[in-house]
């Protein structure tokens, strides 16, 4: 069962969505729009931007317009921020997500870019942006950090302010559905207490190997190898009936089985982290096809994923462990996702990990309790011995926004509406 209301947990999803959301804020150019999905789109332009493109080497001259966000103030003081934002960026358009932090003495960061995104790569390069802190927090890639926890030093609230840019005279606009963040201060821990086991059942999500597409356009991120991230949304996504036309995998070699595949590490990939692994990249991906909604989000406990997987919402976590730690498993990472699907009757985890050598061998057994740990955890020892960091309860949460009411309530019941 979810927990309590009174039971604290230190995650706060604060999410952007509604007509009378994007009518809030400071709004500089920009236009609400109402109907089915309410978003945001380019109004009268606040004027002309040059960008220069350091992954292209190009300067493009865009039409801009800018929206901020009311002031956020989180129930969680937190240690780090994680944006994620759901939209369409037609070709000759691309946005830019920042955030501002508030400290608990009142000051604030400065405005920090989450990410230059676009659903294609044709105009601009998607990227995160390295070198930014004032030095108490910094962005590590896709996550605002506060440098030292165990100083005490909090983030107690947040804005988002998001450009939106165009080609001059083209008329197209993005528009932008969601944008939030997730705040959390997930205790340090290499352990983590053992859950009771709950009856779920199974998901009937398609399964889907990085390894099959290893050497396979290695620009992106030395190719399938380090797939883990694209592949395991693209499982997600045909789970809800989604994925790219066969014309916009025209590119993919006819030869490549699975090109759905190739085609999600292109469109996650980072060019300035130089890989796919960027969190929400993964979900704006996931998003900017019809009717999904992604976030980035924490869990709390095996409880909380029973309760997505019985209301037929598969999870994507993010796990780090040793060989030794995760049995079955037959390597060890410093990071990795793969799809929970649902679990035995004895309460293990039946994950779809597309670190298996064949689609036929993605279907995972793995022993709750040894999942359980690696998955939550904050901090662990690697393999030479030292402790490195535990990605605390990560995941990726995709669903449509036609979602039944008992898929609503069990995202309700995680916090994220």
């Amino acid at each position: 069962m979810p927990r309590s209301p009174q039971e604290p947990h230190p995650v706060d999803n604060h999410f952007w969505t509604t007509y009378t959301d994007w009518r809030s804020g400071t709004r500089g150019g920009t236009r609400a729009v109402g109907g089915r999905r309410p978003g945001l789109v380019i109004g009268a332009p606040d004027g002309l931007t040059d960008h220069p493109d350091p992954h292209t080497g190009r300067t493009g001259t865009y039409e801009y317009a800018v929206w901020t966000s009311p002031p956020y103030r989180t129930r969680v003081p937190a240690t780090e921020i994680v944006a994620s934002w759901n939209a369409d960026t037609p070709p000759g358009t691309w946005l830019a997500v920042e955030l501002c932090a508030r400290y608990a003495d009142g000051s604030r960061t400065p405005w920090y870019v989450m990410g230059r995104w676009a659903a294609a790569d044709t105009d601009i390069r998607r990227t995160s942006v390295d070198g930014q802190s004032d030095g108490r927090s910094s962005v590590q890639t896709d996550t605002l950090a506060v440098a030292d926890p165990a100083s005490g030093t909090r983030l107690t609230g947040h804005q988002l302010r998001v450009t939106l840019h165009r080609l001059p005279g083209s008329g197209r606009t993005p528009t932008l559905w969601r944008l939030g963040a997730m705040a959390s201060d997930v205790p340090d821990r290499f352990t983590v207490p053992a859950s009771a086991p709950r009856r779920t059942g199974e998901l009937r999500v398609p399964c889907l190997s990085q390894e099959v597409h290893v050497g396979r356009y290695p620009e992106y991120d030395n190719g399938g190898e380090a797939w883990c991230s694209p592949t395991s949304t693209t499982m997600v996504l045909e789970y809800w009936g989604r994925g790219p036309a066969p014309q916009e995998l025209a590119w993919v070699d006819p030869s490549y089985a699975d090109p759905q595949v190739c085609h999600a590490a292109r469109h996650t990939y980072d060019h300035q982290y130089k890989g796919c692994g960027n969190w929400p990249f993964n979900a704006a991906y996931a998003a900017s096809y019809p009717d999904m909604n992604a976030v980035v989000t924490r869990l709390g406990s095996l409880d909380d994923l029973a309760v997505l997987i019985r209301a037929g919402i598969p999870v994507t976590t993010s796990q780090s462990f040793r060989k030794e730690e995760l049995s079955g498993a037959g390597y060890g990472t410093a990071g990795h996702l793969m799809t929970v699907v649902g679990f035995t009757g004895a309460g293990d985890v039946i994950a779809n990990d597309p670190a298996a050598p064949t689609n036929e061998a993605v279907r995972r057994v793995y022993r709750r309790r040894e999942f359980e740990n690696v998955w939550l955890r904050t901090k662990r020892y690697d393999a030479r011995g030292d402790v490195a960091s535990g990605t605390g309860g990560i995941c990726y949460l995709y669903w449509p926004l036609d979602a039944t009411p008992s898929q609503r309530k069990a995202l309700a019941a995680v916090g994220v509406r």
